[in-house]
């Protein structure tokens, strides 16, 4: 038992200094569990295959399509309009509209669903993103003590109560106490996240900025200013012909940029875009290409070639341009040593060999837009090339012939799939129905998971890869490595020895301060156990000393279940902690600092306003 306080105390310690990563100190944590045989292998290991750690992995991935698609932006830029740009509105606004929500879903999958929101609500904002985070994840355990299935404890404390012969409570029994712990935590929470959570992030674009954003390179090389969209019309001579063949830049001086190959199959939900650009892409009726050339040559063409112009403006001017779903752009720079030197950009023939296309070359000071066929490449020139994500990245191992500049593939992940924001709609609310509703005949474990793997299959997200990319592997690690934790103090008998000592020991002085007791030795157990694990073995010794003391059960067992769902103080307390932990960057003294005093202070409010909730 001693052995198994010290490694918890030991990991404690590591875990507010900050100077070690907080996994490294759980899997450490966790081998000396292993090392003493206070654990065997098959526990030590259960914590990566929990329901809970499985499902947080398919919420990163949900909350990766939310963004990818754009519907984060899209949702908070509604919800913006009611708080503007005020802090305060927009605070009042996360915590309300979160604990709502968290009254019914359960508090991880609520705060998988706003955390990409809030995220992009704040950057909309310009609002601290750290202020709103933790706010959020407090926000969904409060929301969960306003009804009966807002969070497992509740329906513990229902159990103990049905088998002790007591009459069951209602489904909105828990909802004066939910509203008490709201008010607390907004009260509290509003200057305690002013005072300690104000610092600015970390900047994790260090890497990126080495290169130029997809918007910076269409301004810097003007790739709108001259861009006009074209519609195939059914019966144009260009219907069934490649672009090798017509060979547009040749004949009429205007440079394809993109075809675009939109098609709805019943409805927005399955509206598919597919970008094309390679020498043997085949025209079809109903493409739109987007061409950049003179104004005058654009309409000759058009006429000539039966292809109707999609509006006289150009189409920078209308607040449109490219799009890079499947075609990117990037820069590259040629090396003395290259073989391209001193050819033309035709010689090379770059369609064909590397699948992309030249757009422009920057040479020193100069940029060349026009021509660029004949044109003669030089040691150092800049070349603006433009093709799938995938020839772009292919590019990078031509490593004799040029550098590629900054990150092309992170550039592409930054890209918004906007035209399947629908359907990522769909599969969100799926996602929360089948977690909701009881005639979904499937655990919420496997809700999410059939949302993930719906995402990655329909598009929402780039790829399999893409969906890896959206997992916090540091926060997986931390929670599957201290889940064990619990059974540990459970199996050495540490936390039936604390619990039956603290509340023995106070018994003798009334129902008050039995209470408190309770609720303190509940919510002191929960900052090392789940908050399931710490209800399971307290609803009975609060029911037991309740029945001994001879008063009403009922507020010492919500003294269990809001002790256990208001733990803030430590990032692995609850799953909404941790899943905040790395988007706002905090650092376990920032739980600390912020979180302790409100679990103190609702831990005083909840001993004075439970018995008058419900009397003794």
């Amino acid at each position: 038992m001693w052995i198994t306080l010290s490694i918890l105390i030991i990991a404690a310690i590591f875990f507010m200094s900050g100077k070690v990563r907080s996994d490294l100190v759980a899997i450490c944590s966790l081998l000396l569990l292993l090392i003493f045989h206070i654990l065997t292998p098959e526990e030590g290991l259960s914590g990566f295959s929990n329901s809970v750690v499985i499902m947080m992995i398919g919420l990163f991935v949900v909350g990766g399509a939310i963004f990818q698609t754009g519907l984060a932006k899209m949702i908070s830029g509604r919800l913006l309009k009611l708080s503007g740009k005020s802090e305060l509105r927009l605070f009042l606004l996360v915590m309300l509209a979160t604990a709502f929500i968290g009254a019914f879903v359960s508090n991880t999958g609520t705060v998988a669903l706003m955390l990409p929101i809030v995220v992009s609500m704040a950057a909309s904002a310009g609002a601290n993103v750290r202020r709103l985070l933790m706010p959020l994840a407090f926000a969904s355990s409060m929301g969960g003590m306003m009804t009966l299935i807002g969070t497992p404890p509740n329906l513990i404390i229902q159990d103990a109560l049905i088998g002790a012969g007591y009459e069951p409570l209602s489904f909105f029994s828990f909802l004066p106490v939910g509203l008490v712990c709201l008010a607390v935590g907004i009260l509290v929470l509003l200057p305690a996240t002013k005072w300690f959570l104000s610092g600015k992030m970390a900047d994790d674009s260090r890497v990126a900025s080495r290169g130029k954003s997809l918007t910076q390179l269409t301004r810097e090389y003007d790739l709108t200013g001259n861009l006009f969209r074209l519609r195939v019309e059914d019966g144009s001579p260009v219907v069934g012909r490649s672009i090798a063949q017509l060979d547009m830049r040749r004949e009429h001086g205007v440079n394809i940029l993109e075809i675009r190959r939109e098609k709805s199959h019943q409805g927005p939900l399955l509206h598919s875009v597919t970008q094309l650009y390679t020498p043997d892409t085949v025209l079809e009726a109903d493409d739109i290409l987007y061409v950049s050339g003179d104004r005058e040559r654009v309409a000759r063409m058009a006429s000539l070639l039966h292809l109707r112009l999609m509006g006289d403006e150009n189409v920078a001017h209308k607040g449109e341009g490219l799009a890079f779903y499947d075609l990117g752009i990037a820069e590259i720079v040629l090396m003395p040593s290259s073989r391209m030197i001193n050819r033309t950009v035709k010689e090379v023939d770059f369609r064909r060999s590397f699948h992309v296309n030249v757009l422009a070359i920057r040479r020193k000071k100069e940029y060349i837009r026009q021509h660029i066929g004949s044109e003669k490449m030089h040691s150092g020139d800049v070349l603006l090339v433009q093709g799938s994500w995938e020839d772009i990245a292919r590019l990078s191992k031509e490593e004799d012939n040029w550098v590629v500049l900054g990150q092309p593939l992170d550039e592409a992940a930054k890209v918004t799939l906007d035209y399947k924001a629908p359907l990522a709609a769909a599969i969100m609310v799926l996602m929360v129905a089948m977690m909701v509703f009881d005639f979904f005949p499937v655990e919420p474990v496997t809700a999410v998971m059939i949302a993930a793997v719906l995402m990655v299959l329909t598009g929402c997200l780039r790829s399999v890869e893409a969906a890896y990319k959206t997992i916090n592997w540091e926060t997986i690690v931390l929670f599957g490595a201290m889940l064990p934790m619990s059974l540990a103090l459970e199996k050495t008998g540490v936390s039936r020895f604390l619990s039956d000592a603290l509340v023995s020991g106070i018994g003798g002085y009334g129902p008050i301060v039995l209470l408190a007791g309770i609720y303190f030795t509940t919510s002191l157990m929960t900052m090392f156990i789940s908050n399931t694990v710490t209800a399971v073995l307290m609803a009975p010794i609060a029911l037991q000393s309740a029945v001994h003391a001879g008063v009403n059960p009922v507020p010492f067992l919500f003294a269990v279940t809001v002790g256990a769902s208001m733990c803030f103080a430590s990032p692995f307390s609850t799953p909404p902690n941790a899943l905040v932990m790395p988007a706002g960057q905090y650092s376990f003294a920032d739980y600390i600092k912020v979180g302790l005093p409100l679990q103190i202070i609702m831990g005083l409010v909840m001993v004075a306003v439970l018995p008058l909730l419900f009397p003794f």
